[in-house]
């Protein structure tokens, strides 16, 4: 019996009938995307799949309708827009966000899917398993790595590939979700919304290939790389801002008391200030210092009733959960 099959029996005798919707976000994707709705479609046979185009210059909209997806649009450039728009329109039990490249193992859905449903988990994440290298450049790999273990440090321990594109959500997850990035670096928002909610997650491992043969990535490594990094610092100032502005305050604290601590000796020693530009500066630096404290508490304080709030919006959707 296939995973949507234990699905529906166990929801039906509940008196209910579990929604699953596969979210296939696309931009000039013509070779690829009718191979990876045909293979969802094997995968998850009772799923509804919705492929939102994102301004696709080629035949990608005709493929997919032609392979009986659901076909939206998007017009605001990015992948991060389309999830928005994604995640605002549709209303299902569980999600799987996938792209529409062929890279991802489809089959590997069901587990993750069951995972989800069988352990009520809010995220779980396909990690990436590939010994290809066309597939899993060493620039990606090592990129992935540092910018995973940052988000680690910064937010506590979480998913082992962040930037993953193949996830399942449930409900609750995605409809709590703020959605505020456009591009690629919206994988890091789901980490982060994730890590600081307490939401309970998985992985499973899932093979990952190569593109096939005329179909191009848009994923830039470096541009993107430090898109993603100044959004992780982005989150840490919103999300964490007592150490965000801790950090600087400590910075100039060392920078004051390094230019000011020889001219108070020299004051002490001869009761004379004869660099008095030095104290200005060091006095400016502890000032700042202090300044940069006290903006530190305040916003963690607001940072904490915006994580109340999130938390309370998260808490008031159900998640489906199996008889006992």
């Amino acid at each position: 019996m296939s995973v949507q099959s234990d699905f529906f029996s166990q929801s039906e005798a509940q008196g209910q009938k579990l929604r699953i919707a596969v979210l296939i976000p696309c931009y000039n994707e013509e070779v690829t995307i009718g191979q990876v709705i045909s293979e969802f479609q094997a995968a998850l046979p009772d799923a509804r799949i919705y492929v939102y185009d994102n301004n696709s210059k080629d035949n990608t909209v005709t493929i997919a309708r032609q392979h009986g997806a659901v076909v939206r649009q998007e017009r605001r450039q990015g992948k991060g827009n389309v999830i928005r728009r994604m995640f605002a329109d549709i209303n299902a039990d569980f999600y799987v966000l996938v792209d529409g490249d062929a890279t991802y193992e489809a089959a590997a859905a069901s587990q993750m899917v069951q995972l989800a449903y069988d352990q009520s988990l809010d995220m779980v994440t396909g990690l990436r398993v590939s010994d290809r290298q066309a597939a899993y450049r060493f620039g990606h790999i090592l990129g992935n790595r540092v910018l995973t273990n940052l988000v680690r440090i910064m937010f506590g321990q979480g998913v082992k590939d962040m930037l993953s594109g193949y996830r399942v959500f449930s409900n609750r997850f995605v409809k709590s979700f703020l959605a505020l990035s456009s591009g690629f670096e919206t994988e890091t928002e789901f980490t982060v919304h994730a890590l600081k909610l307490c939401m309970p997650v998985g992985e499973v491992e899932t093979a990952y290939i190569e593109r096939p043969e005329g179909s191009t990535s848009k994923l830039n490594t470096y541009r993107d790389g430090v898109r993603i990094l100044f959004t992780i610092i982005s989150l840490v100032r919103c999300e964490r801002p007592l150490l965000f502005f801790g950090v600087f305050s400590l910075l100039f604290f060392m920078l004051g008391m390094t230019l000011g601590i020889p001219v108070v000796l020299e004051f002490i020693k001869t009761g004379y200030v004869p660099r008095l530009p030095t104290a200005l500066l060091a006095t400016g630096f502890e000032l700042l210092s202090a300044l940069s404290l006290v903006c530190g508490l305040i916003l963690d304080s607001i940072a904490l009733d915006r994580l109340e709030k999130r938390r309370l919006s998260y808490l008031s959707y159900s998640l489906p959960m199996q008889s006992q």
